[in-house]
């Protein structure tokens, strides 16, 4: 497999902390009194294993870096231990919590082991984030030091917590480097035998916070254990191994990356950083680097596949898709230049992926449109999750607002339920909130809050957010379901579709279109744009039922979206609002 620039990776020269000691022992201290017959999951392990294998491989790159950098795995896990170090020299103690504020680059990536390795906890903070929504999950995580990449320092002005900048150059003289460098010296050459390992598998080890669009963000803190599995769950379901090559456009911030960090060192794979979802960038790697996999939600995949650059790589890749389901036309343009999709779901109590869309041999023979259904269910749960199910309480009749028994909802693909699930993919608590946590965990089960069907077959299929459900005339209209079908018309590059008062009805369906690049000039103009409107809502009758057909059409230029490219329907709603 081809790697990015093999030749600078050869020339590339690390600082001299990064080198490893000849015959270093890549393996933490058994503490006294272990079982024979068990040790504690942790993911750092896999980094250990992978360098004592693999020490002269590409582990880790940043070749579109301010300076570009090349870390075999032998270095790597040498800077990661100087990490571990370094936090122990600042006078962390287990169980204390490290901020992180970096878009992906070599700093987040190694501290989402070295943290882990000093039993320290990790919180990364989403980089779009406002001053006073950072300040609130410094302050609420009780973050005792914070590294901070050289862009986003402006997100920390005014803390008194340690900063630590990182100017991401992996040259000397870097204020990170000179962090590391420290943790070099601390160590005293006692290497990996004196860094102590966590015996308690179920110990935190990552705080990740949700979007907050509800209210104040919460603090989702998981487990060793659960992270451990989470990644051997994503490298089996991505089918990774050591001839892959991973791409970062999902940010190692939301849900540490869905776990992929580890995912790739268990895989014995290569990783790839990229600071921004930069798409000329991003087919240069994937002509050129022999990228296997790589994370995003739907809208970051348009923008691949409609790229002036797409076209077949010389290698398959595997594109790992959440946030909302692929549709026809996207799984069609992607499978047409050679990329697989790979339909997941979850959320970040679920350390982001437990589900995926499991393909059956029968589906080759279906059309594109009748194949497309299938992958874009939520499916069924991974071999490392508990369960997954589709619940009601029955004192509250087909709702799940009340403390009762949860009762599964009848496999029939039609009626409607709350997702839930249980087991090893579940995070262990939302941190400092025991009342939030208790209310997630009402019944025995972690309340997902996406209302689904059951399928025959045993898949899940979500239908909507609770909160995103249309309620027409006394009838439930799923949103993602009509944006799906509005999204098979040619012309429409991204739907989303959000309720709208209506006198009559109560709620009607709004939609909002980007159209496709090509045929946007067909509908320019205030007159193009209403007759786009016609010819949306014709193919939609076509599609739909009456209550479920938009109302209303507005063409737009682009979509609120979050920092992983789901489409923000609250700002949706706030534009609804002043209609």
């Amino acid at each position: 497999m081809s790697f990015v620039n093999t030749s600078a990776f050869k020339s590339f020269r690390p600082t001299p902390e990064s080198i490893p000691p000849p015959n270093a022992v890549l393996k933490f201290s058994i503490p006294p009194g272990m079982s024979v017959h068990i040790h504690p999951l942790n993911p750092v392990t896999f980094l250990l294993r992978a360098a004592e294998i693999y020490p002269d491989k590409l582990a880790l790159s940043s070749p579109e870096g301010p300076s570009p950098v090349f870390y075999s795995y032998g270095v790597w896990t040498q800077r990661v231990q100087n990490f571990a170090y370094a936090l122990k020299k600042f006078g962390f103690k287990p169980g204390e919590t490290l901020a992180i504020i970096a878009p992906n680059s070599p700093m987040i990536a190694d501290a989402l082991q070295g943290a882990l390795a000093a039993r320290i906890i990790v919180c990364p903070i989403n980089t779009r984030l406002q001053h006073h929504e950072v300040e609130y999950i410094l302050e609420h995580s009780q973050s005792r030091l914070i590294l901070v990449d050289h862009e986003y320092v402006h997100l920390v002005k005014g803390t008194k917590i340690p900063v630590i900048v990182s100017n991401d150059t992996g040259r000397v003289g870097d204020p990170y480097e000179t962090f590391l460098s420290e943790g070099r010296r601390f160590s005293q050459e006692r290497g990996w035998q004196g860094l102590d390992v966590e015996v308690d598998e179920n110990a935190g080890c990552l705080l990740c916070y949700t979007s907050g669009t509800t209210g104040r963000p919460k603090g989702v803190l998981t487990t060793l254990r659960g992270s451990y599995l989470a990644a051997v769950g994503n490298s089996s379901d991505a089918r990774m191994s050591k001839d892959s090559v991973y791409l970062w456009l999902l940010p190692m911030f939301h849900a540490a990356g869905w776990t992929y960090p580890w995912a790739i060192t268990f895989s014995l794979a290569s990783q790839i950083t990229l600071r921004s979802v930069d798409y000329p960038k991003i087919w240069k790697h994937f002509l050129g680097s022999g990228v296997t996999h790589y994370c995003g939600a739907p809208t970051v995949q348009i923008g691949i596949v409609n790229d002036p650059a797409a076209k077949r790589p010389p290698q398959p890749i595997s594109a790992i898709i959440a946030g909302a389901a692929p549709t026809a036309h996207l799984i069609g343009s992607l499978e047409k230049i050679g990329i697989t999709p790979v339909h997941v779901y979850g959320l970040t109590e679920t350390y982001g992926p437990f589900t995926r869309s499991y393909t059956h041999p029968s589906w080759s023979s279906m059309s594109l449109e009748e194949r497309s259904k299938k992958i874009a269910r939520q499916g069924h749960y991974f071999s490392t999750a508990g369960d997954v199910r589709v619940v009601y309480r029955e004192d509250d009749e087909k709702t799940t607002n009340a403390g009762g028994k949860l009762v599964d909802v009848p496999k029939d693909g039609t009626t409607i339920g709350e997702i839930v699930t249980r087991g090893n993919l579940v995070m262990r608590e939302y941190f400092r909130d025991p009342e939030a946590t208790s209310k997630a965990f009402q019944g025995g089960y972690f309340r997902s809050g996406d209302l689904a069907v059951w399928h025959p077959d045993g898949a899940v299929a979500i239908m909507d957010r609770s909160k995103d459900i249309i309620i027409s005339g006394g009838e439930n209209a799923s949103s993602l379901a009509i944006e799906q079908e509005l999204a098979s018309h040619p012309h429409v590059l991204e739907v989303s579709v959000i309720a709208r008062s209506h006198v009559k009805w109560g709620e009607r369906p709004m939609a909002f279109v980007i159209l496709h690049p090509q045929h946007a000039g067909k509908w320019r103009g205030e007159k193009g744009e209403r007759e786009f409107e016609k010819d949306l809502k014709a193919h939609a009758r076509k599609r739909l039922p009456g209550f479920a057909c938009p109302e209303w059409v507005r063409v737009v230029g682009e979509l609120p979206k979050t920092s992983t490219g789901k489409i923000l329907k609250t700002e949706l709603r706030k534009v609804v609002a002043k209609l």
